[in-house]
């Protein structure tokens, strides 16, 4: 079969180099080079990509030998439907090796063009570490080489205003704020200058972003199948959800620089990143949390199990559209356009979500996913039997026993035992509350794991406690149909 440059012509790789992409991983390949493809399609961008990974060269050179040409296919449901497209990525110009050539990295960062920096480096990339050095910049850290990279630029142009867009996609908090604050300690660190420091103030954004796409990487199951289809062969093809969200928040004139909302995809550039933050964790995120302990206690091992429950597809619509969204107080319109694609992702049937992977330290998860949610119900005076229902069924997952050192809890009438896995404090907490005489009560009141103590707001203890004692006498799945006949009544 011939391989994928043998086939694809390719259409944008010798474009301006615009940006700069650092990272080489499935996720920016299948987000970042798919929204570069379409707005170089439509005339908004004309401009390359030059990739460099931020640690290994395999995947880069993997690329070179196809052109930098790769296929990201889209596999899942949407609007209702089960579909598959591929998307043929034309518009990487090259790679780069950030370790062994450096000084060609610090030229494209001088590129007159180049209007973008785009990262994804894992949630560990961007921190501070005072051992970076600039006479071993190959084995830094990514900020320690953004800032030796950005002075580079500084000192090309003479301090003179070319404005840069950077775009990191790392999942962690005020991401942009994050990396400029490793960024300028580098600086000062490295003795770089207050004009430097004041140069990257008035001609850098470092935006603050979120991003959503669920990318699955490579098809290894069904590799053959889908290669033959395709008529070629691509061994840096990358599977993802066709669902792509990002939210940019900066400041109006850099949004020219990277015109990504008029490409048609679901991308916004904002002043305020918080709402679509608030509105992810406590739709997507808050229904899962809410949702997979039930469905495992039920006897199901992933979401597509779950999702083909008639049951559980209606106990989800209901937290979302009668919970969830009336407590989280915002414009309904916003939320509910959100909430729609929820509902095809959870049943994409390509990608196998294991409920025991997404258990993994669900106090955490329930804490800054749920909670909000439960708080803003009970504020609002807005039923949220749901919500509290998943708090027991969360309750009642943690009931288990240390068997050399390993904590277990089990299922299907003691027939079938799971580990349980949380940090060791969690669940040594867990063990001790639940061989003790008022497990709900300790649970609730703990403010390690809720920052309050959920057990001094008016009737929750005793709710959590009938829904345990009906999951524990009765079952679950019986639990939940007299929890959503109630909501009947």
């Amino acid at each position: 079969m011939k391989n994928i440059s043998e086939s694809v012509k390719k259409t944008y790789g010798s474009l301006p180099e615009k940006a700069l992409q650092i990272g080489e991983g499935n996720f920016l390949r299948a987000f970042f080079g798919t929204i570069v493809e379409q707005m170089n399609s439509r005339g908004l961008f004309n401009g390359s990509i030059v990739m460099t990974p931020p640690r290994r060269w395999e995947n880069c050179a993997k690329l070179k030998t196809q052109d930098n040409i790769y296929t990201v296919l889209n596999r899942g449901v949407l609007n209702g439907r089960v579909i598959e497209q591929p998307q043929i990525v034309t518009s990487v110009s090259r790679c780069v090796d950030s370790v062994l050539d450096w000084e060609e990295t610090k030229r494209v960062v001088c590129l007159e063009d180049l209007k973008v920096i785009v990262s994804n480096t894992t949630e560990a990339g961007i921190r501070y570490c005072k051992a970076d050095s600039l006479d071993n910049i190959a084995a830094a850290s990514y900020p320690a080489k953004l800032a030796a990279l950005l002075y580079t630029r500084f000192k090309h142009f003479k301090g003179a205003d070319k404005k840069l867009l950077i775009l990191p996609t790392e999942l962690i908090e005020q991401n942009g704020t994050e990396l400029q604050e490793c960024v300028l300690k580098y600086a000062d660190d490295w003795r770089f200058g207050v004009d430097f420091a004041s140069w990257v103030d008035r001609s850098c954004c470092f935006a603050n972003t979120l991003v959503d796409k669920i990318v699955s990487g490579f098809p290894f199951e069904d590799y053959a199948k889908t290669a033959e289809k395709l008529g070629y062969d691509d061994p840096m093809l990358v599977a993802c959800e066709p669902f792509l969200f990002w939210a940019i928040e900066c400041p109006k004139p850099y949004r020219n620089l990277f015109p990504a909302d008029k490409c048609g995809l679901d991308i916004v550039f904002c002043d305020d990143i918080k709402p679509y933050k608030k509105r992810k964790v406590r739709i997507l995120n808050g229904a899962h949390t809410a949702t997979v302990l039930a469905a495992f206690l039920c006897g199901y091992d992933t979401v597509g199990e779950m999702m083909s429950d008639k049951l559980f597809v209606k106990y989800i619509d209901r937290l979302v559209y009668e919970e969830i969204i009336p407590a989280a107080n915002m414009d309904n319109s916003f939320l509910k356009s959100f909430a729609a694609s929820v509902f095809d992702r959870f049943g994409n049937p390509y990608i196998k979500h294991k409920l025991l992977d997404i258990s993994l330290n669900s106090v955490s998860k329930f804490n800054a996913r749920c909670k909000g949610t439960l708080l803003d119900a009970i504020r609002l005076k807005i039923d949220c039997e749901i919500t509290i229902f998943s708090l027991a069924a969360l309750i009642c997952f943690y009931d288990g026993t240390f068997q050399n050192g390993v904590y277990f809890g089990t299922r299907g009438g003691e027939s079938e035992k799971y580990e349980i896995r949380d940090s060791a404090e969690v669940l040594r907490f867990m063990s001790d509350a639940w061989t003790g005489s008022n497990p709900v009560q300790k649970i609730l009141s703990n403010k390690e794991f809720w920052e309050i103590d959920l057990s001094e707001i008016d009737g929750l203890e005793q709710k959590v406690s009938d829904r345990i004692l009906n999951i524990k006498e009765k079952g679950m799945r019986r639990a939940i149909e007299i929890l959503l006949d109630e909501r009947n009544d």
